[in-house]
């Protein structure tokens, strides 16, 4: 080999390895400054989460009852108390916006809910202007109020998927989820003292008191997702305490329509004031609390800065040394990157959920079906499938429209999840059509679940956007045969399900109807079904 030859593999065995890691190190800064990127985000919507609960949870609530006071006993102290809760709330709202990211970095959802916000505050302007004029003399702007709190709820909701430190989301959930239940008390508060002050023939407000009980549920669920936290388990002490449970039992007598004694309903007020207070309590301590994290985010993404340019200086050190590694760092980063492909192509053939019911899909359960059957083979003795769908659902799209169609088809396949046993298979069929496979389940036993589950649809109140309840029915075809290993056809099966189900439909609809039983196929068809057989193409 040339001397030529020689230098210039030598000079390439020394470049390219040092030019490899020069790019890595590129790569490197490159991650390390979005982590700096995500820190300053997290910190600053921790921020902007911070300021905004602490409005709904302070600011906003103190300028009603400040303008309460002021409508019901008007004076110059009480003038003076209500200007100055107002300074004071445009104060935070000032700092609130001053925090916001750029408009033009946020996504649609949140810009939209900001400028409803936007509207909200407008409004509670021109109702300090007509305050002031004596226009509201009698009554108060309270549901002005109510609604520009609810609206910066919106936000503060719409804020907490944007962030990603796992840590600072858990607390604004906690935030979110005491501010909700906040909010839900003091609408049943309000509504139900207004109500047990009036005369016995006073018309109950019942759409604005379920209002409540739906804020009040969404803000527990939100909080029972993060029942250890220190926060949420004095919430859930505090509210198991013997006089808030009692408070809840009159809460929901008031909601069956009976109304308390004088005694009972003014306890069941003083309860409801405590509650409402220590929650406020527990919201100022929240958003307290993210305020702090994002505090700590913004020493993080500092030290983070500083780490940054420290590795910057040491990759101009170390590159030379790093050079004689570098072809086997980058194989190494090519089998990380196979591997990675692999895993995605994993997790995408894993996608066998339906989106919208959270039910297995056709993929999902044909998989999840021949893994049952595989494993009950010498244990289930039977196997039945239940078809079912919902009645005149067309006309539920129609009137209601799809987003109601949607929630009806969510509600009934968590219906179904519950009602029927825990090791059946569960598979939305398409459109308003679901289909269950149960393993070990004669025909008549199939039917006896599915009409557990007929009872249960046909009890259940679905509540729509609009506050409507929605009530459904739905039609069960059952049919079932002999678990034998050898036949894994179930097209016959699903076959005289559908015919039941038609059978049903015809029948006049919600009811369960039950077909023949599918006989064992002879040996000869069992060597046939074993050799080419399969699931049915429709599951």
């Amino acid at each position: 080999m040339k001397f030529e030859t020689i230098k210039k593999v030598i000079l390439a065995a020394i470049l390219l390895p040092f030019v490899f890691m020069l790019i890595e190190g590129v790569f490197v800064l490159r991650t390390s400054i979005l982590q700096y990127r995500d820190l300053e985000k997290d910190r600053q919507f921790a921020d902007v989460l911070a300021r905004g609960g602490s409005i709904a949870a302070t600011e906003i609530l103190s300028e009603i009852d400040a303008t309460r006071r002021h409508l019901a006993h008007p004076s110059r102290g009480t003038a003076v108390d209500m200007q100055q809760s107002r300074l004071t709330l445009d104060r935070e709202r000032r700092a609130f916006y001053a925090s916001l990211p750029p408009r033009d970095t946020l996504d649609q959802g949140l810009a939209g809910e900001l400028s409803a916000l936007s509207l909200a505050y407008s409004r509670i302007v021109a109702a300090r202007s007509a305050v002031d004029q004596g226009r509201y003399s009698g009554s108060n702007p309270g549901s002005i109020y109510w609604y520009a709190a609810l609206k910066q709820l919106a936000v503060v909701d719409a804020l907490s998927p944007l962030i990603s430190d796992p840590v600072l989301l858990e607390k604004s959930n906690q935030l979110m989820g005491i501010l909700l239940t906040y909010y839900g008390e003091r609408l049943i508060t309000g509504i139900g003292t207004r109500y047990l002050n009036q005369d016995v023939s006073a018309r109950f407000p019942i759409e604005l008191f379920i209002q409540g009980k739906t804020m009040l549920g969404a803000g527990m669920d939100h909080m029972v997702f993060h029942s250890t936290a220190p926060i949420v388990r004095d919430i859930v002490a505090y509210l198991g305490r013997g006089d808030q449970l009692k408070a809840n039992a009159i809460t929901d007598a008031i909601l069956a329509g009976s109304r308390p004694s004088r005694a009972m309903g003014d306890a069941w007020a003083a309860a409801q004031r405590e509650r409402m207070a220590f929650l406020q309590q527990k919201m100022v301590e929240a958003a307290s609390d993210i305020h702090e994290t994002g505090e700590q985010f913004s020493t993080l993404s500092h030290i983070h800065l500083i780490q940054i340019l420290a590795l910057c200086a040491g990759l101009l050190i170390l590159a030379t040394l790093v050079m004689m590694l570098a072809a086997r760092g980058l194989r190494l980063i090519d089998k990380l990157a196979r591997d990675r492909e692999t895993l995605v192509g994993e997790l995408r053939n894993a996608a066998q959920t339906d989106l919208l019911t959270g039910l297995y899909n056709r993929r999902g359960f044909e998989v999840a079906a021949s893994a049952l059957l595989t494993q009950a083979e010498h244990g289930s003795h039977w196997i039945s499938v239940v078809l079912f769908d919902l009645d005149h659902f067309k006309k539920i799209n129609d009137i209601h429209g799809h987003d109601a169609g949607d929630a009806v088809l969510r509600h009934v396949a968590g219906v179904a999840r519950q009602n029927f046993r825990s090791f059946d298979l569960l598979v939305r069929h398409g459109g308003e059509e679901f289909l269950a496979l149960l393993p070990d389940s004669t025909p008549d036993e199939a039917a006896i679940v599915a009409e557990r589950v007929r009872q249960a649809i046909e009890a259940a109140e679905i509540p729509l956007a609009s506050g409507d309840l929605l009530k459904v029915t739905a039609s069960f075809g059952c049919a079932g045969r002999a678990n034998d290993a050898a036949n894994r056809n179930f097209e016959d099966l699903v076959k005289r399900a559908d015919l039941a189900l038609y059978a049903a439909k015809a029948s006049g609809r919600n009811c369960v109807v039950s077909g023949p039983v599918v006989p064992a196929p002879p040996q000869e068809e069992r060597r046939k079904t074993a050799s080419g057989g399969g699931f049915d193409s429709r599951i």
